[in-house]
């Protein structure tokens, strides 16, 4: 079943845009006519990005750790686009392997920088734009968020404060912002082939930038607060 949207006059701002899952909500959102304002700190022309930058896409280049870069970066965009209309959060980072006594600090705030300060500063200077334009915010969080595992705590607990704070979004923005979490699984990108064995139930990143999208139009107006999976059989 093919699935399409309208998002012609909008802008979509798309953060981790030159990775795996990052490239394909941009893709999703270009295809659907949106104006697209691309962040991440690796460029398009990096060997390991697969941002295709071509097609109307404008790419920033961002420390999306660094509160002063966020903003300046925000406020760049709406001086060329002259709006906000989605907050795509996609920037992340997975490390695991070690019990909590052998995690190195270095590692835990790896993680939590990347998954979770990431996305607490992006929609916070995004949001007085999106309560303009009655916006909505998509954070990715993870299945493994739901409950402890061993040997990636850190990585569990900062996507469960994606998870949170995506909540608390939604409660102090309602009526005027929609912000949802979405649960992947394991996706099949080139990084999983490389540490794991492929397997045929991995979801394609492509299938969840559709419901990064659906999450963000007008399918779901009265959708907010929700952590939906997107794992599939994975």
């Amino acid at each position: 079943m093919s699935v399409s949207f309208d998002f012609d006059g909008t802008v979509a701002v798309v953060t981790g845009a030159s990775g795996a899952l990052g490239s394909a909500v941009v893709e999703q959102f270009r295809a659907a006519g949106a104006e697209v304002a691309a962040i991440d700190v690796v460029a398009p022309d990096a060997d390991d990005s697969l941002l295709d930058p071509d097609g109307g896409t404008t790419f920033y280049e961002t420390d999306l750790t660094d509160e002063d870069d966020v903003a300046g970066t925000i406020d760049d965009v709406v001086d060329e686009h002259g709006r906000i209309d989605h907050l795509a959060n996609v920037a992340g980072t997975w490390r695991g392997g070690d019990p909590i006594e052998a995690t190195s600090l270095e590692s835990f705030e790896l993680v939590h920088d990347v998954n979770l300060k990431t996305m607490f500063l992006a929609s916070k200077h995004a949001l007085p734009h999106l309560e303009e334009t009655d916006g909505a915010i998509v954070s990715v969080s993870a299945r493994s968020s739901l409950e402890g595992g061993e040997g990636d705590g850190p990585y569990r607990a900062s996507k469960a404060g994606v998870r949170l704070l995506t909540e608390t979004i939604a409660e102090e923005h309602r009526g005027t912002v929609r912000a949802n979490a979405i649960l992947p699984s394991v996706l099949d990108t080139p990084m999983n082939r490389e540490m794991m064995e492929p397997s045929d139930d991995w979801v394609d990143p492509a299938d969840v930038a559709t419901t990064i999208a659906a999450l963000c139009s007008d399918a779901a107006p009265v959708t907010s607060g929700a952590a939906v999976p997107v794992y599939g059989e994975a």
